[in-house]
């Protein structure tokens, strides 16, 4: 699994589900969170962490927010060469097959659909960690 330091952004524009997402994180051993309401606000936190040398190690992401959606922020992501590689997990209510594939085909990490389950999230994470490793190798 993860490093328990890693630092992970949440992604959502209700504050409750930030919240659950951040507890349940916790109750992982994940209590490195910083929290954004929508893809504008991630991406300048991105941008800061980036600068101060904290670089955030992995997002969680909903997809319908204002300002900027997380489909536009992950578009973003992959087509800057410092988060290129960023994993990034969609945890939505957005459970279409042709949303999936298209943030699949974006290069999304891995995706949930509202609602999940402890055991849901776990096992997502340990997919992403998977796959980080073999990317390393």
């Amino acid at each position: 699994m993860f490093k328990p330091t890693i630092k992970i952004l949440i992604v959502d524009d209700f504050a409750i589900m930030r919240k659950i997402l951040k507890k349940t994180l916790n109750d992982l051993g994940y209590a490195n969170t910083l929290e954004a309401s929508n893809g504008q606000e991630a991406y300048q936190i991105l941008a800061e962490k980036i600068k101060t040398n904290e670089p955030i190690e992995f997002i969680i992401l909903d997809w319908n927010m204002p300002v900027m959606s997380g489909i536009e922020l992950l578009k973003k992501c992959r087509s800057e060469e410092a988060f290129k590689k960023l994993p990034i997990m969609f945890v939505t209510a957005e459970g279409e097959e042709s949303q999936i594939m298209e943030a699949v085909n974006m290069g999304v990490t891995e995706y949930i659909v509202k609602p999940f389950t402890i055991e849901t999230l776990k096992e997502k994470l340990e997919n992403v960690f998977k796959k980080q490793i073999s990317l390393q190798t």
